[in-house]
């Protein structure tokens, strides 16, 4: 059963349907009980990170995804879920994130005419291929919807780089967590198989 942690904020539905739509069980929710008994777990994400840590700390779901990482089950974060695993965020102010990988959440500065939000498909270019990542072309299309991007403190989490006004991370693979600021629940095909392949991971 893979577990999609449901803190109030974020695109739960689409999630669930998407791992559905690959024959993979899923299960939206935010009891520690089941994270616990999960076999993954998903961290999806759509709003301000300072809102989403506290609604995380008001559901007390902090310590149960630390668990889960510590645990060793593969564990996914999507869009702000893959910035909620980073230190901080310079988002509306600084604000503490979860810790798991080193590094900051930063803003887009980008010159004319590229806009910020970074909305729309583009490129991922695969440096490090995580098992989610497993049979996808390397230069596949994803679609995006964010102002901010991560800067980890280490290059060799880094899975895949994109380019948008400067290259920036837009996913990473730190032994069991894979994160990704692209939605792969609405990155169609090349979306869908890295869903498949997550929840295959063992």
């Amino acid at each position: 059963m893979i577990a999609i942690i449901d803190y109030g904020m974020g695109n739960l539905r689409s999630v669930s349907k998407a791992f559905e739509a690959v024959g993979h069980q899923a299960v939206v929710t935010r009891e520690a009980r089941v994270i616990a008994d999960a076999s993954h777990v998903v961290l999806p994400g759509v709003g301000a990170f300072g809102d989403c840590m506290a609604n995380l700390e008001r559901y007390e779901l902090i310590a149960p995804i630390h668990a889960a990482v510590q645990s060793g089950k593969p564990f996914l974060g999507i869009c702000l879920g893959l910035q909620l695993l980073f230190t901080e965020s310079e988002e509306f102010g600084v604000h503490k994130g979860l810790g798991i990988i080193p590094g900051r959440v930063k803003k887009f500065v980008l010159d004319p005419p590229l806009k910020v939000p970074h909305m729309g498909w583009n490129e991922i270019q695969i440096v490090h291929c995580a098992p989610p990542f497993a049979g996808i072309a390397p230069r596949s299309y994803c679609y995006f919807v964010h102002s901010y991007y991560v800067e980890p403190v280490e290059s060799s989490v880094v899975a895949t780089m994109t380019e948008y006004g400067r290259p920036f991370a837009s996913a990473v693979w730190k032994d069991n967590v894979v994160a990704c600021q692209f939605h792969p629940e609405k990155s169609q095909a090349v979306g869908l198989q890295v869903i498949k392949n997550f929840g295959a991971w063992t």
